[in-house]
């Protein structure tokens, strides 16, 4: 039996054990392995469904590899910008892309856009004459959901206990009638006519040496009381919206009143057609697609999201080209690029060649106006919302 000898540990390895530090050594690497940084930075998207597409919100969820995953304000400011793609020819559609930015913060820009931006939109209809086939109800609502191209700052907030007057109603009025022996006649929104001076409807008609009381209260005219109408006055944001249509010899005779409104309350407020936003596609060629394999998969594809490159020698391959227009139809996820195939030719998964992502801090943000105001007003408005509420919540918590 042999017995072990006792070792005696000098001086210095115990210095060394002391201050050793496996992060010291060469041989280990900081920062996020590639596999997660890739779940922390894309949606992964397969063939049956997307996967990582919750966000690490965690500060420490990546402590032990090094990595800072707070949110600072410096690293904030560094990192995101708005980059505007495109404008439409009206104006009233505005796409640009949000960098470096959560998606909780880009939902909250689509939820303010959608329900607590202000605008001006008829909320009283006073129908003096409606012999059309279309029911007061019905014509009273068709009138709420035009748009009015009114700036709300310029107006207050209209509630129970105050009277309509130049500071927070429009007055419009509409007197359309189909003559006999006419065709029908398309009642549209340019001619709706604004009243600056009030209604003209008599509510109350008084004695003799009184004024006839009307169903608003104005002191002044609303083109001198605001600089800026004098020169624009108030309309419907498109004239050519149809209101209804009148047979022979059938009339129409309102009044329409608008006030200030936000969408939360109801959506004739709302300043949007819309506004929506996803996350920027990423498409990877993770091997080489080539010769015919390049051909069926560029002709899969709806939106020709691949090119075909001419490599010479007869030789060509599949390329990404436009990645932005990527939806996820995944037809380039099935097999044999979603082409039928002979029984003597063999099956291939695109999916070893072809990885659709999603970028989770890039979106694509489409802004549709319903004509009140720009989209990039829209946005900017948008923005003093939400920082409004930002210091709200600070001013409580402090």
């Amino acid at each position: 039996m042999t017995t072990k000898e006792k070792r005696i540990v000098t001086e210095e390895e115990k210095i060394f054990a002391k201050n050793f530090n496996i992060m010291d050594l060469p041989d280990i690497s900081t920062g996020l392995p590639p596999h997660l940084q890739l779940q922390r930075t894309r949606v992964l998207c397969k063939n049956d469904a997307p996967i990582h597409t919750a966000s690490v919100i965690y500060s420490g969820a990546y402590t032990g590899m090094g990595v800072d995953n707070s949110v600072k304000l410096e690293n904030f400011s560094e990192n995101f910008k708005v980059d505007v793609i495109e404008i439409s020819k009206d104006g009233m559609e505005l796409t640009f892309d949000m960098i470096g930015i959560d998606a909780a913060i880009a939902n909250a820009f689509r939820r303010i856009l959608l329900a607590e931006l202000p605008t001006m939109a008829f909320e009283k209809v006073f129908i003096a004459n409606n012999t059309s086939i279309v029911q007061d109800e019905v014509l009273a609502q068709r009138m709420g959901l035009v748009p009015i191209a009114a700036d709300p700052k310029l107006f207050e907030y209209l509630s129970e206990n105050d009277q309509p007057n130049e500071k927070n109603t429009i007055v419009f009025k509409l007197h359309a009638k189909c003559a006999k022996g006419e065709g029908r006649k398309k009642v549209l929104t340019k001619e709706l006519i604004w009243l600056p001076n009030g209604s003209e409807l008599v509510k109350e008609s008084g004695d003799s040496n009184s004024k006839p009381k009307t169903y608003t209260s104005f002191s002044r005219s609303q083109d001198s009381s605001f600089p800026e109408l004098a020169d624009n006055p108030i309309t419907p944001s498109y004239p050519d919206i149809l209101i209804a249509k009148l047979g022979p010899g059938q009339e129409i005779e309102l009044e329409a009143h608008a006030v200030k409104g936000i969408g939360k309350t109801h959506a004739k407020w709302s300043p949007v057609a819309t506004a929506w936003y996803r996350m920027l596609p990423e498409v990877i060629l993770l091997g080489e697609v080539e010769d015919e394999d390049a051909e069926r998969l560029v002709k899969a594809c709806p939106q020709n999201v691949f090119d075909i490159e001419d490599m010479g020698n007869g030789r060509k391959r599949a390329t990404v080209a436009r990645p932005r227009e990527c939806t996820l139809c995944r037809q380039c996820l099935r097999k044999n690029y979603g082409g039928e195939v002979n029984k003597v030719e063999e099956e291939k998964e695109w999916i070893e060649n072809v990885s659709l992502r999603r970028v989770k801090n890039h979106f694509i943000f489409k802004i549709e106006s319903t004509g009140s105001l720009p989209p990039d007003v829209l946005f900017t408005e948008a923005v003093k919302i939400l920082e409004d509420k930002c210091e709200r919540v600070i001013a409580n918590l402090s």
